[in-house]
């Protein structure tokens, strides 16, 4: 059974295109309240037109941006449902952002951890159910809580990309593992490998087998990854998966429960020093963000 979403606020970061744009297509049918943020202005505000709400736009290579988002979303919506932790990149080298940071942890999990706890409190008070887009590739995932720029090890984009879905996994993990004191579900997925651009600023494999026939037929289309994400934020209990990890299989066309995650992401407690750490790297404090 799904959840009935009616009515319901659900936030979409990564929906001017790719999964996150089907998705919020996809829920806005079901008769929920959905909420398009995305980096391209042009996208989101057409999203947003046509679903008849407001645009974010937020680009989160910037994290006073992601600080302006936040303080618009509290002051827009009194409730939100559902979050999805869908925004993602990829880098072909090693940039380091205005803030500091090495550019994909950044995007794909520094900026999503500080977005979660900039509405936190609005989340709590909602119940809300959280689901963060991680990806297969967090197998290869190394995370290194003293080296998280590279500075110290060689960088690849397959790394840097692997450990920031690792990352955003124990991330999902470990909000799950304060359901109790927060009432805030979350689980984590891999979308399946999707036909999306979001290694268009990387290169190589990536970027050739989307460009070729072969390799395009061994992705799922973005119709189908959209419906994957809509199946994770629609669950009828969320906290049944409360902490689960899915996995989508191109050859059954299911999300797969329970799915079989690194060793790393099993780690006891490396997901609470990863929490530390990243409160530490972002500054924060009890009251919001530095």
């Amino acid at each position: 059974m799904t959840w009935n979403m009616t009515g319901k606020t659900v936030v979409i970061t990564g929906a001017s295109s790719g999964i996150g744009a089907v998705a919020a297509r996809q829920l806005a049918r079901q008769g929920a309240i959905v909420v398009p943020i995305g980096r391209s202005k042009e996208a989101t505000t057409a999203l947003a037109a046509e679903l008849g709400v407001e645009p974010f736009v937020v680009d989160y290579a910037r994290l006073s941006e992601v600080r302006m988002l936040a303080e618009r979303l509290l002051k827009t919506y009194p409730a939100i449902d559902v979050l999805a932790h869908n925004a993602g990149t990829m880098m072909g080298k090693r940039v380091i952002t205005e803030d500091g940071h090495e550019f994909t942890l950044q995007v794909n999990y520094l900026a999503p951890f500080l977005l979660q706890h900039l509405l936190h409190d609005r989340l709590s008070a909602s119940g809300a159910h959280v689901v963060v887009t991680s990806s297969i590739a967090h197998m290869f995932g190394r995370i290194q809580l003293d080296d998280l720029n590279f500075d110290k090890r060689r960088y690849s984009t397959l790394t840097a990309y692997s450990d920031s879905k690792l990352a955003a996994l124990l991330f999902a993990r470990e909000i799950a593992r304060q359901t109790s004191q927060t009432g805030i579900t979350a689980a984590a997925f891999h979308p399946g490998v999707v036909a999306t651009r979001i290694g268009r600023d990387a290169a190589g494999v990536l970027d050739v087998s989307y460009n070729t026939r072969i390799g395009r037929a061994m992705m799922f289309n973005e119709e189908k990854g959209g419906e994957n994400l809509v199946a994770m934020l629609t669950q009828d209990n969320p906290h049944s998966i409360n902490g689960q990890y899915f996995s989508a299989n191109l050859i059954t066309n299911r999300l797969i429960p329970n799915a079989r995650s690194s060793k790393e992401a099993r780690a006891p407690t490396l997901g609470q020093n990863l929490w530390q750490r990243t409160e530490t790297v972002l500054r924060l404090n009890a009251a919001g963000a530095a």
